[in-house]
């Protein structure tokens, strides 16, 4: 494959010919009904065919494709296994892909971005992509100071070919949405191409890494690598070395996917927090599972590296980033928590304020809780297993035209700034259900979700740590009263 764009023709033609294979395999189905086969088992065929076409062109195609592709691709675990499972593999290529330019064009791509120079930057430079993404590929190397280094060369003319893929995508996004219940996929294509922009910004993504960086230079359960170089088309990062989560979800033990799950959960929602941006692009090819940092040396290649409780979580392409200078809208925790206190009232009137409920729409309170508590059922409880089979049952909810839950979510509204934050956060749970991590969800909400826990809580929290400290002193006061109690203290 040359250049990205290739020919826009073709690109075009091969987007264009999707609508025409998926009505060809609906005529199809219907000779298969009018021959006797059930309309249920037809249908199943006809989505099987349609996912491998799609999934299959999308990720040909690079671009603005294979980025619909890969946000797709998280949600695989809601579609009925007989269909999910004979294309996931096609899904898992989507984000672990790796398609390469030829190693003439990237260089080219270094002599007029990095200088003619490039190579004297480099101590080592594989021609072979490690990885490839929807708009650049990475490539493995080692910098002049020793250092190894991911460099993610940007496709020529990336930012053509996703705002032309996109806008065709646009035009039969309806033909998408039976692939993934659940979800509307026209919204989802223009949030894509809203984003375009700053993706292709390699000066805005290396400014997000190194704020992510710094804040979690010190945290013993999250690694972002730092920034080493940054120009326009070329960003070069610290390599880390690790297992692709979607290696994990293909085939980790129980212990790698619970620490997965948990961390990824803490991640999305300690982030917002702790620098003021969301990282918003989280599906599983931008995610590594590493060893302990103890062990990290000697742990390439083997299974030993530490026990799967410690592990770390590896975090890389900060090109799609929401921000929210203040964390997360409060509005979401004080809503999640009156919900689980089952205040229907307080929850619609919230919901009204943020425009999730237009002022031109009346909904019954009950109602509305009654559609959103299955859907926060894992912050119900102490720790959830995310699962294939529950996030099913959900999208079959939502999904089915006949069920009060489709009627009702019909005329709710998201506002637009929660677009972002609503994508990311389905997609996490996504992962987190291709995972089937069991995570304790609550924790990392109390920890870092403002208004999941009510002030009267929080004040009694500060009481309890203030009267708790008081006791510490008076107590460490009598000992020191104690006969011997100088001994003790020293040796405490």
């Amino acid at each position: 494959m040359s250049d990205l764009p290739r020919k826009a023709v073709t690109r075009t033609a091969k987007l264009a010919a999707l609508p025409l294979g998926f009505a060809g395999r609906a005529t199809w189905g219907l000779g298969k009904r009018i021959g006797g086969k059930s309309a249920e088992l037809v249908a199943r065929e006809v989505q099987q065919r349609t996912a491998d076409q799609l999934f299959k062109t999308l990720g040909e195609l690079k671009g603005g494709a294979m980025k619909l592709g890969q946000a797709l691709s998280v949600f695989e675990s809601a579609l009925p296994e007989e269909v999910a499972g004979p294309y996931r593999a096609a899904l898992t290529k989507l984000q672990e892909a790796a398609p390469p330019l030829p190693a003439h064009t990237v260089h080219k791509v270094l002599a007029e971005r990095v200088g003619e120079d490039w190579r004297e930057r480099f101590l080592e430079f594989e021609d072979t992509p490690a990885a490839a993404a929807s708009i650049g590929q990475v490539h493995r190397a080692v910098w002049h100071d020793g250092r190894e280094v991911a460099v993610k060369v940007q496709y020529p003319g990336a930012g053509e070919a996703l705002l032309s893929d996109l806008a065709q995508l646009s035009r039969f996004a309806r033909l998408l949405g039976p692939l993934v219940p659940g979800v509307d996929v026209k919204p989802l294509i223009k949030e894509l191409r809203d984003r375009v922009s700053e993706e292709l910004d390699y000066e805005l993504e290396a400014r997000a890494q190194r704020a992510h960086a710094e804040e979690f230079a010190d945290d013993h359960d999250v690694v972002i690598p730092q920034v080493v170089h940054q120009s326009d088309q070329v960003l070069v990062t610290e390599w880390i070395e690790g297992v692709p989560l979607s290696e994990v979800v293909a085939e980790g033990t129980a212990e790698q996917r619970d620490r997965a799950g948990q961390l990824l959960a803490r991640f999305l929602f300690s982030g917002p927090a702790r620098t003021g941006l969301l990282h918003a692009d989280p599906h599983p090819g931008n995610f590594r599972l590493l060893p302990p940092a103890e062990d990290a040396e000697h742990s390439e290649g083997e299974e030993e590296g530490g026990p799967a409780g410690s592990w770390r979580l590896g975090v890389l392409d900060f090109g799609t980033v929401d921000r929210l200078p203040g964390g997360l809208p409060q509005s979401i925790g004080d809503s999640l928590r009156l919900a689980l206190e089952g205040d229907a009232a307080g929850v619609y009137a919230l919901l009204r304020e943020e425009g999730f409920v237009k002022e031109s729409i009346d909904l019954d309170p009950d109602e509305v809780l009654d559609y959103l508590l299955p859907i926060i059922e894992p912050t119900r409880v102490e720790e959830f297993t995310f699962s294939r089979g529950w996030i099913r049952e959900q999208a079959a909810r939502i999904a089915d035209p006949r069920s009060p839950a489709h009627q009702l979510g019909r005329q709710l509204n998201l506002p637009p700034s929660y677009v972002l934050i609503h994508r990311v956060t389905l997609s996490t749970i996504g992962v987190l259900c291709q995972l089937g991590a069991t995570v304790r969800l609550r924790d990392e909400l109390e920890a870092w979700l403002p208004g999941f826990v009510g002030e009267d809580a929080e004040a009694a929290d500060a009481e309890y740590t203030e009267d708790a400290g008081a006791a510490g002193v008076a107590e460490v006061a009598e000992e020191k009263a104690e006969p011997g109690a100088e001994g003790r203290a020293v040796e405490a």
